[in-house]
C-alpha cells in the first residue's frame, strides 16, 4: 500500500511539475504576444504619423497655391478636401466644419468632369458648367482664402 502511495505521489508531483512547466510556458508566450502587439500598435502609430506628415506638407503647399492664386479655387477645394478626409489620429478634421466655403465649392463642382472627360463635352455645355464654377468660386473667393490663411497659420505654429 505504502508502494502505491508513493508511486501515485510520484506521478501527481510529476504531472504538477509538469502543469507548472506549461503555465510557464503560456506565460512566456503570453508576455512575447503582448510586446508583438505593443510594438505593431508603435510601428502603426509611427506610420500614420508619417502618413500624416507627408499629407499635411501637401496641404500646405496647395494652400500657398491658392494664397498666391496659382490654381484655380474649385481646383484647390476638391484637392484639400480629397487630402484632408484621409487623415488620421489627432489630425482628423470635419472639412465641412472647419472649412464651409471650400467645402461649399466642393460640392458645386466634385460631380463635375474634369480631364478628357471634359473635353468630350459639348462646348455649350462646358460653357453652363464653367459658369456654374466660376460663379460660385466669385462668391466665395474670399472666404476660402480667409480658409487658406487658417490652414497656413495653424501649420506654422504646430
Amino acid at each position: 500500500m505504502t508502494l502505491w502511495l508513493g508511486l501515485a505521489g510520484l506521478i501527481i508531483a510529476g504531472l504538477a511539475s509538469y502543469a507548472g512547466y506549461l503555465l510557464f510556458k503560456l506565460y512566456q508566450q503570453t508576455q512575447r504576444h503582448k510586446a508583438f502587439i505593443a510594438r505593431a500598435e508603435r510601428l502603426q502609430e509611427e506610420g500614420i504619423k508619417q502618413r500624416n506628415a507627408n499629407i499635411m506638407e501637401s496641404v500646405l503647399i496647395i494652400a500657398q497655391a491658392g494664397k498666391q492664386d496659382e490654381c484655380d479655387m474649385s481646383e484647390i477645394s476638391i484637392r484639400l478636401y480629397k487630402l484632408m478626409e484621409v487623415l488620421q489620429g489627432e489630425l482628423q478634421v470635419d472639412f465641412a466644419a472647419q472649412y464651409p466655403a471650400m467645402y461649399e465649392l466642393y460640392q458645386v463642382v466634385k460631380d463635375m468632369p474634369r480631364g478628357d472627360s471634359r473635353r468630350t463635352l459639348e462646348k455649350k455645355e462646358r460653357m453652363k458648367l464653367d459658369m456654374i464654377r466660376m460663379k460660385a468660386e466669385a462668391r466665395l473667393v474670399d472666404d476660402i482664402k480667409v480658409e487658406l490663411d487658417r490652414i497656413l497659420v495653424a501649420n506654422v505654429t504646430a
